[in-house]
């Protein structure tokens, strides 16, 4: 499988869901192949009990859905996820799945040094973050300190090995007009995911 998308969004009306049905199109029109993991659709679990914790630390998990993902994820070369923004990060259900399906051990996700993590995904070449957010773009980048950019994209994502990682966003999503939203969804439907 060479692309990867990750879904985190519960409503099919939302804009979200436009950009994931907007990206499908731009990989099926230049003949790439993907899968898709909707972490909604797929009752995914993203909360830890005490057997999943305690199989972690072995590089376990008791959660079919965390071993069908870890596979997928081990063999794609480009993941690109599509979320909102809540309350200026990521959603519970994504981190959820950043905590639970990355896991410690060798050739699983990363690996524990005495100089840090050491990111075993090394088979994702390209890596891309579509969001949306209520805030602006300035807002999340500079008052906010990009805490985006700076933590998920730039550590979490590149800790775990992922390469060539893009943050794209869409803000004020809810005062946006329909023909703002229609010229994002033409943006991405001629980008060129790789």
């Amino acid at each position: 499988m060479k692309t990867l998308i990750i879904y985190c969004h519960p409503y099919k009306r939302s804009f979200n869901h436009a950009i994931l049905e907007t990206v499908k199109d731009n990989l099926r029109n230049k003949k790439i192949d993907y899968q898709v993991i909707d972490l909604y659709a797929d009752n995914f679990n993203p909360t830890y009990d005490k057997e999943e914790l305690r199989l972690y630390h072995v590089g376990k998990t008791h959660d079919p859905l965390v071993k069908k993902y870890l596979t997928m994820l081990k063999n794609t070369l480009t993941v690109i996820f599509i979320t909102p923004l809540w309350w200026n990060f990521v959603p519970g259900m994504l981190k959820g799945f950043i905590d639970k399906v990355m896991k410690e051990g060798e050739g699983l996700s990363h690996t524990v040094t005495k100089f840090g993590v050491h990111g075993e995904l090394t088979n994702i070449k390209h890596t891309y973050l579509l969001t949306t957010s209520t805030s602006p773009n300035f807002y999340l980048k500079i008052c906010l300190g990009n805490g985006i950019k700076r933590v998920f994209v730039n550590q979490t994502l590149k800790q775990l090995g992922m390469k060539d990682r893009h943050w794209k966003n869409f803000g004020e999503i809810t005062n946006s007009t329909m023909g703002r939203r229609k010229k994002y969804l033409d943006k991405i439907k001629n980008y060129n995911f790789k």
